[in-house]
């Protein structure tokens, strides 16, 4: 049976792409141009299924007519969709200021353990930059908006759960509804001294009038290293040792390694004596386990509604299990996560809000477990060959004249023990709401009481295991013999150093946190005709035991908070907030500070005179301006105290001064007398940071609100930031007494774009979204000495910016005289330069290369620019998704242990082997030549900073859902499905010999970011 029709909306006007579907059945159709359509149907009975984004869909019985007109209703929920902020929730649609959200679905796509890496890509305006893959600490660093201090660290946003300050990093994805970026000052400043930097709000989910509903979901996936560092075989490391020591002028017989020492490496004929390990792969496996799971249930009664999740995730490392132990020397994490939300109507009027969640997590790391990273720079290919027949074999270190072999990764993995961190964090939050209606409509009042406990301790056990070490029997005879001669008795025997331990137990460090959190509000929220106000008056404290600095002294904030809302027709919009705060980091007088911001909108397409039309279909306007405070004093509390002093020192007689305090009274006294001296001057005129910030936005919709585009453009002028001076000579010896002061100044600017399109053809409906995100800082003042020359200064670049020489490629053979000196018409750097070092620019022209021609060179390590592209369909049965996100205009800089090999007993990297200067490399060579003993390539230039963009397939998920009813009432489900997830499955960038999302430096635990395969099932009764 064919049936005709038209779809039209309230207004009469043809809806273009409406589906229309035969209930039950996959077959369905769309509107032309007209709105007209013509389905099939099977039957007079069938039920035609009329939908369109933005509009409520509809069910019609055919009841055998053959011209159907449908008129679709415009979606009234969409429009009174809320959004959390501050203290609150508020409609989407009248919001003014710039707030981004991310949902429970997106997050559930990573299979990362930890949350804060499922935000990259995701939110306009928030970088999200991960650094390490280790099992329990592989949390991303987030920033909002960029750095607007004169530091990172200082930059951090404030991150609140449920309202309350808490982590969400280690969160089960599971218990999580959404998580709201703040941005602006409209949607910051009610947070007064702690609003400057952004916050972050992550809410819980809760339980939902209806039956009970059991979710179960189960992943399990395969971890593995996105990128390792290379490293150079024994071969090639030994040959360019040589070449190294030849660059250096060191004689022939004096090589540390001699031909019979090169042939034995480049043929592998003497594995023990002259083994060829590269340690990642030693070590490593080349893949992980992890898994996790998941089991919620969420229902309830009008009166009662509950949520309830319980999670369990396991993550391996990658270290093998080495023969010869007794305890696993591997990394681990176990955690187990805990939530239980209640909603209870205590009567018509009252609600009590009931929220307890928790995490345990218990971490293993094999001993010294920072150090394995470290050793791993310093541990050469021919330094041992490993572990043999349960044995630790390790070449002599004096084996090769001047290399250094004992810094051994082994020593510090084999044998020597665990740390094993247990910790425990559990968090209660008691809210009540009393609706005062009979009072006057619209008016409640909220009472909210929260505490937080913390508590880990760290298990370590140690051992001892002795150490073989191999020789030729001739060498321990004392035979003077050269080893190639055949007489010499080439049999290996070793000599044990050290003595097998019985393992000791003990205990490291333990720590231990606990807060408390209050607040009581009145609410008021009423609609008058065509005006709709709202107003807030809050007051907030809470108490934070055992900081870090002074552990015995709690660190503490009251503040009140006011909001004051406003539109006529959902068209005119204006907002008012204050916040009004204290911190005890100040000094009585000065402890309180007040923060206003204000914003307005207007919605254009909600007026009268703008024609309704298909093409723009909503458009808003918005703008705001406000001051929030930043009170992120790293470990400087109390800076208000007096100036403090050390008296009664008692001196000492010593050869040297610089040990001595006290006083020598007379010509021929030697003794000293007890002094008093200067500690720390007081800064009684300390406070927070202040940041003025405007925002001004758009918010448009197209195409029947198919296409959905936001876009915000911000400045940010930071000011009174607090940091050391630095212009005071060390002449009038005034170091350490200074303390900090507010006297930096530093502006941001920046826009975010937000572009989404939606759409449904037939059966196939589908999303793209796409976001780009740039903020550049600007130091305007920080106390900096007048350089020699302009280019110098680092006020006015960027925080962080890159300092250091222009690199203009190498010096060549021509560069020389015959002698070896430099032409006198070249720029004379400091020392002795030789072919293949870095030339470096004369920028001011003495022809002298010095200290005053360094000048920026490059960009911070954090970017500029952060890019996302998310796509997501679904068509019939299947489902699948993509999360890419990248970077732009950022650098980093590769620290010392991987710019000069050979150094100590750093390692050789095959990118340094391959890229080195030589004379036939000279047109192409990335890196100086090599050398032990010049230091003269080691200043910061171009050559060491490396362009650190990337573009990365964050996560692609691929899925089906079962729906044949056999095997869903075979099981009891409504609902089941099974997908594939992958995590940093591709990377695009031109650093290649690394992860560009981490970090070229030694002293950082580099861990290696891993990608992950991941295959999980889900089902819902």
């Amino acid at each position: 049976m064919q049936i005709t029709g038209t779809v039209t909306d309230e207004n009469g006007e043809p809806v273009i792409g409406a589906t229309i579907q035969v209930k039950g059945s996959s077959s369905g159709v769309i509107t032309d141009i007209d709105g007209r359509y013509t389905i099939v149907v099977p039957n007079e009975n069938s039920i035609l299924v009329v939908s369109f984004i933005g509009y409520e869909s509809q069910e019609i019985k055919v009841n055998g007519r053959k011209g159907i007109n449908v008129q679709l209703r415009e979606n009234v929920q969409s429009l009174d969709e809320v959004t959390v902020v501050a203290y609150g929730v508020q409609k989407k649609a009248t919001l003014t200021g710039a707030i981004s959200s991310v949902g429970t679905d997106a997050l559930l796509k990573s299979p990362s353990a930890s949350v804060a890496n499922s935000l990259a890509g995701q939110l306009p305006g928030v970088s999200s930059m991960q650094s390490s893959g280790q099992p329990g600490a592989d949390d991303a660093k987030i920033f909002v908006r960029g750095v607007g201090s004169l530091t990172e660290a200082g930059a951090t946003p404030l991150i609140l759960v449920d309202g309350v300050e808490r982590s969400f990093f280690q969160m089960d994805p599971n218990e999580i509804e959404s998580i709201n970026v703040l941005k602006d000052a409209s949607a910051t400043a009610v947070f007064g001294v702690r609003g400057a930097n952004g916050v972050i709000l992550v809410t819980t989910r809760r339980g939902e009038e209806g039956k009970a509903k059991i979710s179960v979901s189960s992943n399990v996936g395969l971890q593995m290293p996105t990128r390792l560092l290379e490293t150079a075989d024994s071969y090639t490391a030994a040959s360019l040792y040589t070449e190294a020591q030849r660059n250096d002028g060191v004689a022939e017989d004096q090589l540390a390694f001699q031909p019979y020492d090169l042939e034995r490496f480049r043929l592998g004929d003497d594995p023990i004596m002259y083994p060829n390990v590269n340690w990642y792969d030693y070590l490593m496996n080349k893949v992980a386990i992890q898994t996790q799971h998941n089991v919620n249930v969420s229902g309830g009664t009008k009166d009662i509604r509950y949520f309830v999740s319980l999670g369990f995730l396991y993550q391996n490392g990658l270290f093998k299990k080495m023969e010869g132990l007794d305890y696993n020397n591997n990394y681990n994490y176990t955690r187990y996560n805990y939530r239980a939300n209640l909603d209870v109507n205590l009567t018509r009027t009252t609600t009590l809000k009931f929220n307890m969640g928790g995490i345990v997590g218990n971490q293993r790391d094999p001993g010294k477990s920072g150090d394995i990273w470290k050793q791993l720079t310093w541990t050469q290919p021919f330094s041992s060959p490993g572990v043999i027949d349960g044995k630790k074999v390790m070449i002599q270190s004096t084996r090769f004249p001047g290399i250094e072999m004992d810094n051994q990764v082994l020593d510090r993995f084999y044998g020597y023990g665990y740390d094993r961190k247990v910790s425990n964090k559990m968090n209660f939050d008691l809210n009540l709401t009393q609706k005062l209606d009979f009072i006057t409509k619209g008016l409640s009042i909220d009472l909210k009481g929260s505490y937080n406990t913390d508590y880990s301790y760290v298990k370590t056990v140690r051992g001892h295991i002795e150490t073989y070490t191999p020789y030729y029997k001739s060498e321990v005879d004392g035979s003077n013999l050269a080893k190639d001669d055949p007489a010499f008795d080439k049999t290996v025997v070793y000599r044990i150093a050290g003595q097998n331990m019985m393992k000791t137990y003990g205990e490291g460090n333990k720590s231990r946190a606990r807060d408390w959190y209050a607040e009581a509000s009145i609410r008021y929220n009423r609609e008058f005709g065509d005006h709709s106000v709202g107003a807030l008056l809050l007051y907030n404290q809470s108490k934070k035991y055992y900081p870090k600095q002074f552990a015995d002294v709690p660190t503490a904030y009251v503040g009140l908070v006011g909001r004051v809302t406003y539109d006529y027709k959902s068209k005119y919009m204006a907002e008012f907030n204050i916040g009004y705060n204290g911190s005890e980091n100040f000094a009585p007088d000065k402890r309180f500070g007040t923060f206003p911001a204000g914003s307005i909108g207007y919605i254009i397409t909600e007026e009268d005179f703008f024609p309704k039309n298909r093409f723009l279909t909503y458009l808003k306007i918005r703008g705001s301006v406000g001051l929030v405070g930043n009170d992120n004093m790293s470990s400087n509390r109390f800076l208000y105290l007096p100036d403090s002093y050390s008296i009664n020192d008692s001196g000492w007689l010593q050869q040297s001064y610089s040990d001595k305090n006290g006083y020598i009274f007379g010509m021929t006294n030697t003794a000293y007398m007890a002094a008093a001296r200067e500690l720390a001057l007081g800064n009684p005129n300390v406070t927070w940071e202040t940041a003025l910030k405007q925002n001004y936005g758009i918010d448009a919709y197209f195409f029947d609100d198919r296409l959905k585009l936001t876009a915000d453009y911000f400045r940010e002028n930071r000011r009174d930031i607090l940091m050391l001076r630095t212009s005071i000579p060390s002449l009038i010896s005034m170091n350490g007494l200074l303390k900090p002061v507010n006297i930096g100044k530093v502006n941001n600017h920046g826009y975010e774009i937000d572009l989404k399109w939606s759409d449904r053809i037939k059966d196939f409906s589908y999303y793209i979204n796409g976001n780009i995100s740039y903020s550049k800082n600007k130091i305007i003042f920080q106390d900096e000495v007048e350089p020699n020359e302009p280019y110098m200064w680092r006020t006015g670049n960027e925080v962080g910016a890159r300092f250091g020489f222009v690199a203009q490629g190498f010096y060549d053979v021509d560069d020389f005289n015959e002698d070896g000196t430099l032409r006198a018409d070249l720029p004379q750097p400091q020392g002795n330069k030789k072919p293949g070092d870095v030339k470096c620019a004369d920028l001011n022209g003495d022809n002298v290369i010095d200290s005053d021609d360094v000048t920026k060179i490059g960009n911070p390590k954090r970017p500029a620019y952060t890019f996302g592209l998310n796509f997501g369909g679904e068509y019939k049965s299947f489902f699948a998704s993509m999360n890419w996100t990248g970077v732009a205009q950022c650098d980093m800089l590769m620290s010392n242990a991987y710019m000069r090999p050979f150094f100590g007993s750093q390692v050789l990297y095959q990118y340094m082997a391959d890229g080195r200067w030589t004379p036939e490399t000279a047109a192409t060579a990335e890196y100086p030549r090599l050398s032990i003993a010049s230091t003269e390539n080691l200043a910061t230039s171009r050559v060491w900073l490396k362009d650190a963009s990337y573009i990365k397939l964050k996560n692609l998920t691929v899925g089906y859902n079962i729906t044949s009813q056999r095997i869903l009432k075979a099981i009891g489900a409504s609902k089941l499905s099974v997908q594939f997830t992958g995590y940093n499955l591709l990377t695009f960038d031109k650093l290649k010999i690394f992860d560009p999302e981490g970090e070229l430096t030694r002293d950082d635990n580099t861990y290696p970011i891993m990608k992950i395969f991941s295959l999980g099932v889900n089902v819902t009764f």
